[in-house]
């Protein structure tokens, strides 16, 4: 998977310099003409937001380095323990694969938004006020749960270079969705598939935007569970409560540090756990709430208001 992506490193580069070729031209020729900013037009890039993600990418990478070697040898280890083989001599094998890894993508992903500690994690890759392929590569550098969802795969079967090549498509398709200057697409490709306009929704930090479309390479499974919702109104990017930082250390921690301070100061173990593993929006009661020093942030929970 690793050997994948740094393959890919000059893919990424390029198409980042393409994508911001083509957001100059177009700020250039509306100038030209004369035309006020359409404020519905593209955010663009900003040098500092770029620089960071950029940062939080090659950090990640180097990290989840290290913790795949670890996965690497329990799958292998429990894919020995199990009786079953899925052929990767057949078309319906690899049709499995690609179905059970972007289903277990969508419950990965839905339980990072809907479990604060899982949050933590992930809530790097939220983090930008901006919306563009440099955005994909922000990415965390706790990578805890990065082998958890996906170990049912080898005892089902699946080879374990078959389960990290599916992972790796998943998320090459991914940076591509990163993006504001490709549109909606015709109907069928947005009815069955995760596309650009269907990711900004899910950056979003409207209230009618949050915890939606969790999908990986297909939306069929939000539609299915009812977390899809249409691009309408204007995306507006990044967290409920912006940490307005571009320091990689207190991108990939603050969240971290937030649940310490509030399990540290919550008044017995049933609000500790609900600080760390409820919804990054939780509360205790209001009949506890007067036991607690000071109010709880809402920053904590950018993309969460509805206690996923």
């Amino acid at each position: 998977m690793l050997g994948v992506f740094l393959a890919a490193v000059p893919f990424f580069l390029l198409s980042m310099a393409v994508e911001f070729a083509v957001l100059v031209r177009e700020a250039r020729e509306a100038s030209a003409d004369g035309r006020e900013r359409d404020p519905g037009a593209p955010i663009g890039y900003e040098l500092r937001d770029t620089r960071t993600s950029l940062a939080m990418g090659i950090g990640h990478l180097v990290i989840l380095g290290i913790f795949k070697l670890g996965i690497v040898a329990v799958y292998a280890a429990l894919f020995t323990l199990t009786p079953l083989r899925i052929p990767t001599d057949a078309w319906w094998g690899w049709a499995l694969l690609f179905l059970a890894d972007d289903f277990t993508f969508y419950i990965w992903h839905r339980c990072h938004h809907r479990v604060r500690f899982f949050w933590a994690t992930h809530v790097v890759h939220h983090s930008s006020q901006h919306f563009n392929l440099s955005t994909a590569l922000r990415q965390d550098w706790t990578p805890f749960g990065v082998g958890l969802f996906w170990i049912w795969m080898p005892l089902a079967g699946f080879e374990v270079w078959t389960i990290f090549l599916a992972q790796s498509w998943s998320l090459l398709y991914q940076f591509g969705l990163h993006t504001e200057t490709i549109g909606r697409l015709p109907r069928p490709i947005e009815w069955i598939f995760n596309t650009p306009s269907h990711h900004r929704v899910h950056h979003g930090s409207q209230q009618q935007y949050l915890d939606r479309n969790y999908g990986g390479i297909l939306i069929v499974w939000d539609r299915l569970f009812g977390t899809f919702e249409p691009e309408g109104e204007r995306v507006r990017y990044g967290l409920t409560r912006n940490i307005d930082t571009f320091n990689p250390v207190r991108v990939a921690f603050h969240e971290y540090v937030d649940i310490w301070r509030d399990v540290r100061r919550a008044r017995g173990w049933r609000d500790r756990l609900g600080y760390a593993f409820r919804g990054p929006g939780w509360r205790p009661r209001p009949e506890r709430a007067e036991l607690e020093p000071e109010p709880v942030r809402d920053d904590r929970a950018p993309a969460t208001a509805r206690a996923l």
